[in-house]
This record gives structure tokens, sequence and C-alpha cells, in this order.
């Protein structure tokens, strides 16, 4: 009885309390004619305005909240657009680069075309205004960007285009070489096309085609042709098909050798030590015609070597295509450049 006796005197605080709650809650309002505290009633419009003011503030809110939360955090397939996007993005700048690549290669192929394979064959070099690629115009590629909202892909259309173009001109300009060459099989055998002394690995490579510093006068002039070391009595070899027009001596030259092979090419190799032929033979390429020396203006054992069409020397290293691969050929270019002293 005891231990339960609380459970009354606690509902009866509990109650009361409800009570002071209630009446604390209930509002009054002072009636000026009765002088007295009245209980205050609430009219319809009260009543309703009561209720539906929280609702509004939490619809407002609410709707708010929403608002805010699909403006700024994106949804899962935002996020997976957005992931497709940007991997898109990446691989148009992998693409690009990689058509930088093949620009460069192309740059190359045409300047081995309009500077060795047209010029070897006579033929009319591609106009420069024939090989701006670039077909489509300018606008576009701007309508391109404003449509995609990336300037990326309109600069990767671009680039493609202009190497779908170069690569057709390219095309069809070696097929144009392939029909002249199978014409001109005589010619071909009768050009000069190999280098005149055996420098398999290029090192024998001194001084090329150019303006060069002269090893007597120590001033800058013009070297007509390329040197190339070798010890004393090293072959030399004709470079191409031809007929021996001049066997002997000349002034700064020393023992020399001019083969003419035709299709107005001439070839001369000069500082011999010893010429192996006569005036009016016939020499096939590849024949040993020569020994080298450092006869006439010569600093050392070299062999001078010079390329001539139509009466002017041009320059050597553009006429050992069949002697060298493209890779060696590069390599030919840059140690022909070397700036430094002549031997003659």
């Amino acid at each position: 009885m005891n231990a339960s006796s609380p459970q009354p005197t606690g509902t009866k605080t509990t109650t009361k309390q409800r009570k002071m709650a209630k009446k604390k809650s209930t509002k009054y309002h002072f009636n000026p004619s009765t002088l007295s505290w009245e209980k205050a009633v609430m009219d319809r419009r009260e009543k309703l305005h009561k209720i539906t003011w929280p609702i509004v503030i939490g619809l407002l809110f609410g709707v708010g909240a929403f608002l805010l939360f699909a403006l700024f955090v994106p949804s899962p397939n935002e996020r997976q657009l957005q992931a497709k996007y940007d991997a898109t993005l990446t691989e148009y700048e992998l693409l690009s680069k990689q058509m930088d690549g093949m620009q460069e290669v192309m740059h190359d192929l045409e300047q081995r075309d309009a500077n060795l394979y047209r010029a070897l064959l006579q033929a009319e070099p591609i106009p420069t205004a024939s090989r701006l690629r670039g077909s489509m115009d300018v606008s576009y590629y701007d309508s391109l960007a404003t449509r995609t909202g990336s300037q990326l892909v309109a600069d990767v259309a671009n680039k493609a285009d202009r190497l779908e173009k170069g690569l057709y001109i390219q095309a069809k300009s070696y097929e144009e070489i392939l029909e002249q060459a199978k014409e001109s099989e005589v010619k071909m055998e009768n050009l000069p096309a190999i280098q005149p002394v055996l420098n398999k690995d290029l090192t024998r490579v001194a001084s090329g085609y150019g303006w060069r510093v002269d090893p007597v006068y120590h001033t800058r002039r013009f070297h007509a042709g390329m040197d190339f070391t070798a010890p004393t009595g090293t072959d030399v070899y004709a470079t191409g098909n031809g007929v021996v027009t001049f066997s002997g001596w000349r002034q700064g030259y020393g023992n020399c050798v001019i083969i003419s092979h035709g299709f107005n090419y001439e070839t001369l190799y000069a500082h011999l030590y010893k010429s192996l032929v006569r005036e009016r033979q016939q020499v096939k390429r590849g024949d040993i015609i020569a020994l080298v020396g450092s006869t006439g203006k010569s600093t050392g054992p070299h062999l001078h070597y010079e390329v001539h069409y139509k009466g002017s020397a041009v320059d050597p290293r553009n006429f050992y295509f069949m002697d060298l691969s493209p890779e060696d050929y590069d390599r030919m270019v840059q140690l022909a450049n070397n700036a430094g002293n002549m031997l003659d």
C-alpha cells in the first residue's frame, strides 16, 4: 500500500499542472464597459489565420529548401552525365595531341615531296595554295563551338578536316611521282642517288653545302658541295650511270673527275689521290672511279663531292635516297648543317 500510495498524488499533480497550463494559454482582454477581464473569443477569420499561417510558412520553407537542393546539389544522373562529359573532353584533348603529331609527319612528307622527290623527277611542285588545309568556312567551326559549348571540339574538327585534305593531296602527289618514276627508269638509273664513299654510319660527313669558313683564308665562303673525311686510298664510287667528261688536274680541286649523267645532271669528285677512269668512259652507279686523297687546296685527306643541275651546284644531301633510310636521311640533314670549317 505504501509503495503504491504516491500514484494518486502524482496523477492529481499532473492534472492540476495541465489545467494551469491551459489557463496560461487562454487569452483575456479588458472590457472597459464592464471594467473587468473577459475571456477572449477568436472569430472564424482569426482561427483560420492561426491555422493557415504555420502551414504557409512550412510550405515556403520546404519549397525553398527543395529549390536550393535542386540548384546546388547535382542528382545522381547529373553526376553521371558530368563524369561522361569530363571523360569526353579528356579524349578530345588526347586526340588533339595525336593530330598534332600527325600534322608534323605530314609536314615532313610535304617537304620531302617538294624538295626531294619532285626535284629529282623535275616535276612541277604542288602550289602552296593547294596544300593549305581546311576547306570549310571558319564560321562552321564557330557555330560548332557554340552548339557544343566547347572550343576544344571545334579545334579537333578543324584539325581533322585539314589533315584529311592534306592526306588526299599527298596521296595524289605520290601517285603522280610513281607514274613518272615508272616512265623514267633510265633517268633513275643515271641520277646520282648514293653517297660517293662507304659511309653507312654517317661518321665521315665533315661539312655540308652552304656558307662555311674557309680553312686557309678564314673567311666565309660558299661551299658548293659536301666533304667526306676518309683515309688516303679509300674507294670513291660513281653515284649514278654516266660518261666521264673530265679526269685530270683542276685548279683548287687537285685531281678531279667529272661525270655527266644526262638529264642536265653532273657530279664532281675532287682532291683525289688518283683517278681510275679516263674521259669518255662509260660508268655505272657503284663503279670505283678514284681513290681519296688530299690534292689541290686541301687541309687533309677527304673527298669533296658536288652535284650540278643545269650547270649550277645543288645540295648533294638530296641525292642519297637510294643509300639512306628515312631516319638516316634526317640524321644526314643534321650533319650537313654543320657550320664549321671546310676541308678545302
